[in-house]
């Protein structure tokens, strides 16, 4: 008599149930770059509604239109475009700390001008206060990106010395007292109307529609990636790194430009120690949020928007569920840190997979066939 023992094979076995397609699709949707992002800022939205009733509710009233959303992008712009410059400037691996300065440049000098026109609401003065400021504001982008690309001088600090120098030059604008004009034409940016919506997010949109054309529709996203990449490999092919490097920095500071003029607008005022005072590390956070690497390389334009999104939405929410004053810069920074990790595909991984094996019982193991033949 022999006997053979033959263990069942460890395979699964033809015909066992194929993943769900509920769970495929859901393992695609969380894969995706903005899921996590766009979740997360949903939950802040929704967070309000029992704090303020009809929260989501927007109404139309003297032709404008009014509610909690509508004024989430309107305050959300400045930030929003000063997010979408950092995000090249962080795509060729540097920084810039100078943005917040540069917003208070701009809104000092545009409302300085218009100040002293004999008739404050001129379109003609307005429109010049407009010009001056964002041509300085490409000069001291394009100062940045001297001090890095020609100088070799490291980002932060390049950026740290307009960041501490700027912000005495708005003061010397301002004189040190806080601006005032009364313009209804240089309200308009900021604060004003168009098409009952209001007139800073067409300035948004035109402004975003520009940068994806020219980085998604045309070489220049694709070199600014390379740079970032590789900055000495990019130059050895022939790419211009430290022309691209400039461009970018300028195009950061036309932003910040931009971004001072609608909040000096919004408020008919111009106040050089106080304006744009740390939207520097909120736009970092928004760019960081939405998925680009503070290394440099691949940037996303997408997600920075939605990470500004998520800031302001924050500072909302905050004010609007009480949040002791003392207490929500930590309130804030608990909020990026839970962002910050649900991106993480390290972490989402490491917290699942620890779960899955909670939850499942150890398989018993096989018991072997035995045979007998005579």
């Amino acid at each position: 008599m022999t006997t053979t023992s033959t263990p069942t094979p460890s395979a699964p076995t033809p015909g066992a149930p194929a993943p769900s397609a509920p769970a495929t699709l859901w393992r695609k949707a969380t894969g995706h770059q903005l899921f996590w992002p766009v979740a997360v800022l949903v939950a802040l939205l929704l967070v309000n509604v029992p704090f303020t009733p009809g929260f989501f509710a927007i109404h139309l009233q003297d032709g404008h239109l009014y509610g909690s959303l509508v004024s989430i992008v309107l305050f959300g712009s400045p930030l929003i475009l000063v997010a979408l410059g950092m995000t090249l400037v962080i795509a060729t691996g540097g920084i810039d700390l100078s943005v917040g300065a540069v917003v208070a440049i701009s809104g000092a000098l545009a409302c300085l001008v218009v100040s002293k026109q004999a008739d404050q609401g001129s379109v003609s003065g307005v429109l010049l206060g407009f010009a001056l400021a964002l041509a300085v504001s490409l000069v001291l982008g394009a100062w940045n990106g001297l001090l890095v690309a020609r100088l070799g001088i490291q980002p932060i600090i390049a950026t740290l010395i307009l960041m501490v120098a700027g912000r005495g030059v708005a003061q010397l604008i301002t004189d040190g007292q806080i601006i005032t004009v009364n313009s209804s034409a240089y309200a308009l940016i900021g604060g004003g109307y168009w098409l009952t919506l209001p007139f800073s997010i067409f300035v948004v949109t035109a402004v975003v529609a520009l940068t994806m054309v020219l980085t998604r529709r045309t070489a220049l996203g694709l070199l600014v990636e390379a740079v970032g990449g590789n900055a000495e490999a990019s130059r050895l092919v022939g790419i211009r790194s430290r022309r691209i490097k400039i461009m970018v920095y300028m195009f950061c500071g036309l932003c910040a430009g931009i971004a001072g003029l609608m909040i000096s607008s919004n408020v008919s005022a111009a106040d050089g120690n106080n304006a744009g005072l740390w939207i520097e590390l909120d736009a970092i956070l928004a760019v960081v949020i939405g998925g680009t690497s503070l290394t440099g390389g691949r940037f996303h334009l997408g997600g920075t928007i939605i990470g500004a999104l998520i800031i302001q939405t924050l500072t909302t929410t905050i004010y609007t569920i009480g949040v002791p004053t003392q207490t929500n810069l930590v309130f804030k920074a608990a909020v990026v840190i839970i962002v910050c990790l649900l991106q993480s595909p390290a972490f989402r991984a490491k917290v699942f997979r620890s779960r899955a094996r909670k939850q499942s019982p150890v398989p018993a193991a096989p018991a072997p066939q035995i045979e007998v033949s005579q």
